[in-house]
């Protein structure tokens, strides 16, 4: 099986799978500061949470935004790590204030790390619907999982 996938991969094509795995699969590099017009928090999430992927800012004092996944439990929104600490979840630890942008409007939010098993699988059951599998690791205590709320 792993000679049949060798065989079909051209170099070129090794190289750009290996950068969309190096990026967590959205084809987009990190970068700096997101641009958008500054939105008030809706009273309703669903618009948001319905795109398959947002842009995500953290790091105030020098900006560090990536794309990723986004879901909506109940008016809430999500976003996840699974197991792997990146960039931006070290970003979070350091400052909770972040960024999201949708479409062209920018939201100023807070990240709050879930560590709730029962919140964790509302969130799972959501994210197996909207994307066709279950997070890698449902371990609450292994997994970044992120809440965001508005800034106080």
């Amino acid at each position: 099986m792993i000679d049949r996938f060798r065989r079909g991969v051209s170099p070129a094509g090794g190289f750009t799978l290996a950068l969309l795995l190096m990026v967590g699969g959205c084809g987009y590099l990190p970068s700096g500061a997101l641009e958008g017009e500054p939105a008030p928090i809706p009273a309703n999430w669903s618009a948001v949470a319905a795109a398959d992927v947002i842009r995500f800012e953290t790091n105030p004092a020098a900006p560090y935004s990536v794309e990723l996944w986004v879901i909506g439990v109940n008016d809430v929104l999500y976003v996840h790590a699974g197991d792997n600490r990146t960039n931006w979840v070290e970003h979070i630890e350091a400052d909770a204030n972040v960024r999201l942008q949708a479409e062209n409007l920018v939201y100023e939010l807070r990240a709050e790390r879930v560590a709730d098993a029962g919140e964790f699988k509302s969130f799972a059951d959501v994210y197996e619907e909207k994307y066709g599998w279950r997070p890698r690791n449902e371990n609450v205590a292994e997994a970044y999982l992120f809440r965001l709320i508005p800034r106080a």
